[in-house]
């Protein structure tokens, strides 16, 4: 099977709902399937979240990849960083990085965060995980959803927000999949979540880079550019 692996960000659930409307167009324009990842670290399988981590979401993303003879793989935010620990499988043919992080080997997820100037405020829960904290529906749509024209989509959004296994946060990567593969990087020039500076010392990395005129979440408000730029590096394979 060829197809699209979609990887969520951090501090949220149900990556099916984040991505359908990429997913849908895709397999409307060409027939693409595609498969959104279970994180454990955000509580989507049958363990605790706060017992999973970084190695755990890695091996979820494996797993999926094994349903691929050929597969492009898709990261948001922190799904970045577990393309880097677990997109070294031989279905992979091409990482996209969408607002987020090529880290090296070494590095982890919190350790990235820490020189944003404007970073989430999160804090820690009693069953090890890391929840967002300061923000309600309102102040979480004007962040990371500045751009998004449908007005159901805060609710939405805002419902499917978590707590998340502090291991995400705090594990070093293992790996660096995005050495020696095909990446490219869109960088979200109007993303008030993650600095556009900090977006472009990882696309850096890419092979190619790609800025879009959106807000942290582009596979909602402009789904159309997404799938586009997907659609097209499928073609090149």
């Amino acid at each position: 099977m060829r197809g699209v692996v979609f990887v969520h960000g951090a501090l949220v659930r149900d990556g099916e709902w984040w991505w359908r409307p990429v997913a849908e167009r895709l397999e409307a324009e060409g027939g693409v399937t595609s498969r959104a990842v279970l994180l454990p670290s955000c509580g989507e399988t049958a363990a605790p979240a706060g017992s999973a981590g970084l190695a755990d979401d890695a091996a979820a993303l494996r797993d999926t990849l094994d349903e691929f003879d050929e597969a492009v793989v898709v990261g948001h935010s922190y799904g970045g960083t577990v393309i880097a620990e677990g997109a070294d499988h031989p279905a992979v043919r091409h990482l996209v990085y969408i607002s987020s992080y090529l880290p090296d080997t070494g590095e982890a997820q919190g350790g990235i965060m820490a020189d944003e100037p404007d970073p989430v405020r999160v804090a820690m829960t009693e069953d090890g995980c890391v929840r967002v904290d300061g923000l309600d529906e309102a102040a979480f749509a004007a962040r990371f959803l500045n751009d998004v024209p449908d007005e159901s989509v805060p609710a939405e959004a805002w419902s499917r927000v978590v707590p998340q296994g502090f291991g995400a946060f705090a594990t070093p990567t293992t790996g660096a999949a995005w050495q020696g593969r095909e990446s490219t990087a869109l960088v979200c020039l109007d993303d008030m979540g993650t600095s556009v500076g900090l977006q472009r010392r990882h696309a850096a990395r890419a092979t190619h880079a790609v800025e879009l005129p959106t807000g942290h979440h582009p596979f909602l408000s402009r789904p159309d550019l997404v799938a586009s730029e997907l659609s097209r590096i499928l073609r090149s394979l």
